[in-house]
């Protein structure tokens, strides 16, 4: 067998026990009651896939630097080559976590007994997804990032997809009269897996074509648009298939016609992975060819150097993000949807809330597909404007929508020891480190500690270099800016928060370290990451340590309107609490004649008796 037949076998059979893999373990994570008799079997099949997955891992990368190579080298030497060139060249690195990740795993599958075990053994796979996404055939397109995101998205999307198909028909027998709920539930995740394969495959395809009309005028757009429209179908079939078809069956109709029922599935798998592995061989109108003489910019950042700021460029420069825009839309249309489920349900939920989550999300596409993320990988002081958007900005409007009391009050509560969505979210609020750090000291503390612990250390740079670094910058400040507003004024479960007085006095204080944190840049004439923003290369605006000063401005101004909002949110909270107490012991006096005021003045008769008693 030829080195290069050899690295395409131990490619397709690395990449199906990934997928085995997943699909096992998020069927114990989320399909399965807890001690159910397939626990043991899907728990099997994780193992047996992670051990197939270091295998076949470990033979692809040999197999590809034998490729590399040539020739092959004395056997007694090829180790040692391998290994030296695995640490040494990109290509075999990323294989080599690939196979790093593949053996924390087999650790972690022998481990497995419960949801959250299978959900903490996820973490490798998607360790070994995100690696192979910067190996992938769009990984050298012109937009790197754009690329590489939507390789990982088509990834994860794929093992999900084919993983829980793939699973859910080797658990046939164990599933037992529980076949119809677990169908269910794995079709809905096999929805969700299609969805994200439509957005990431048009967005994969999308890069690769120079206009519309070569969708139609090219082979490679032909195909792209069956594959697309394949995937709609069976997104389609599935959904019709969950919603009409499996309510009408028995239990034990669907345990007779298991495989019938399983079929739509198995079908729409075949024919997309059919036509997607023509389009891998299909060439795409625009080659990737490197780029001659990159500028500074470019080298950097993987894009030319947007044009100087205006109130117009901050409205009109946009790039598209597709993780981050992907789950914020998801997170939008499930809000919608968790309202709708409330009204059928005859529920009401404030429009206003509502109104509050659309403005978030919209302000956080702005934030991460906008002109704050592409200025703010140029400019410290547009990263600025970036950072306080993201922890001071957004987070206000999506914890005044209550999305946590919506999820609790709009999905369904499972009742036979698996664990759903709503037991996972119930899971992570009331774990102990969520309780900890959703403290409203701790919150507090963490607000402004996380600020110098992340621009004083290589964290920093690491997010502007690191397109993965980046996107977790975004989710973590996003996330402590929503545990600080949640515990000063949201009405989501988590904290115990204090009385009004002190959450005055944390707000005020936070705010006032923020505003110390822009006095030292405004003073310091350190550059912060130097091999970054001294060497853009920008031809507009102020130099490097001068625009990182600006930058400390905005840090200390731009924060006055939300911390303006917010105290007035708690003074409102408080004039609401108080007035509320109020109302309740009115109508205790009305049930009570007044007891607690009579006790009170009788308390004051005897006190006076008492003192005319002892002056005589």
């Amino acid at each position: 067998m030829s080195a290069e037949l050899l690295v395409t076998v131990a490619a397709g059979l690395r990449d199906v026990s990934i997928a085995m893999t997943a699909g096992a373990l998020l069927i114990i994570a989320g399909v399965l009651p807890r001690g159910h008799a397939a626990v043991d079997r899907a728990a099997m099949i994780a193992r047996v896939g992670s051990i197939v997955w270091v295998l076949s891992a470990l033979g692809h990368s040999m197999a590809t630097y034998a490729s590399i190579r040539g020739e092959l080298p004395d056997a007694s030497r090829f180790i040692e080559e391998w290994w030296s060139y695995s640490q040494s060249v990109d290509l075999l690195a990323a294989y080599l976590q690939v196979l790093a990740a593949g053996l924390v795993a087999s650790v972690l599958c022998t481990l497995v007994r419960t949801p959250t075990v299978a959900a903490w053994s996820l973490v490798p796979v998607l360790w070994a997804l995100g690696w192979l996404a910067q190996t992938g055939h769009a990984a050298g397109a012109a937009d790197h990032h754009l690329a590489t995101s939507a390789m990982f998205l088509h990834l994860a999307g794929s093992a999900i997809w084919l993983g829980v198909i793939g699973a859910m028909l080797l658990l046939r027998g164990p599933l037992g009269d529980d076949a119809k709920a677990a169908v269910r539930r794995a079709s809905r995740l096999a929805v969700w897996a299609a969805a994200v394969l439509i957005v990431s495959g048009a967005a994969n395809g999308w890069i690769r074509l120079s206009s519309p009309a070569e969708l139609v005028t090219t082979t490679y757009g032909r195909l792209l648009l069956l594959k697309i429209g394949l995937m709609s179908v069976a997104v389609a079939l599935a959904v019709l298939h969950r919603r009409v078809s499996l309510p009408r069956l028995s239990e034990r109709q669907v345990r007779e016609r298991f495989w019938r029922v399983m079929m739509i599935d198995v079908g729409a798998l075949v024919a997309v992975v059919t036509v997607a592995a023509v389009l891998a061989s299909t060439a795409p109108p625009i080659p990737i060819e490197p780029v001659e003489e990159p500028s500074p910019a470019y080298f950097l950042t993987g894009y030319e150097l947007p044009p100087a700021p205006s109130a117009l460029n901050w409205i009109v420069q946009w790039r598209l993000e597709i993780i981050s825009a992907f789950v914020l839309v998801a997170l939008a249309v499930l809000y919608l949807r968790g309202v709708a489920v409330l009204r059928r349900r005859g529920d009401a939920w404030p429009w206003y809330r509502t109104a509050n989550w659309l403005a978030g999300i919209v302000l956080m596409l702005w934030i991460t597909q906008g002109a704050p993320s592409i200025y703010g990988m140029v400019a410290f002081s547009s990263h600025m404007v970036e950072h306080m958007l993201l922890v001071m900005v957004a987070p206000v409007p999506l914890t005044f929508a209550a999305p946590i009391t919506l999820a609790l009050r709009a999905i369904e509560p499972r009742r036979d020891g698996s664990v759903g969505p709503r037991e996972w979210i119930r899971a992570v609020v009331e774990s102990r480190w969520m309780r900890f750090w959703a403290n409203p000291i701790v919150a507090a503390v963490s607000f402004a500690a996380f600020l110098v612990a992340f621009y004083y250390s290589p964290l920093f740079e690491f997010a502007l270099r690191n397109h993965a670094g980046h996107l977790w910058m975004i989710l973590h400040f996003t996330v402590v800016g929503y545990l600080f507003v949640n515990a000063l004024v949201g009405i989501d479960p988590g904290p115990t928060r204090p009385r009004y007085p002190l959450r005055i006095v944390l707000l005020f204080s936070t705010m006032a370290f923020h505003a110390f944190f822009g006095v030292s840049l405004m003073m310091s004439t350190v550059l912060l990451a130097p091999t970054w923003f001294g060497l853009m290369g920008r031809d507009w605006g102020p130099d490097a340590i001068t625009d990182q000063q600006y930058g400390g401005q905005i840090a200390w101004g731009i924060g006055e309107l939300p911390v303006l909002l917010l105290a007035i949110g708690i003074v409102t909270a408080w004039r609401r609490a108080d007035a509320k107490e109020t109302r309740r012991k009115d109508r205790q006096a009305d049930r009570d004649h007044d007891a607690e005021l009579r006790a009170y003045n009788e308390m004051l008769a005897r006190t006076a008796e008492q003192d005319v008693a002892q002056e005589r």
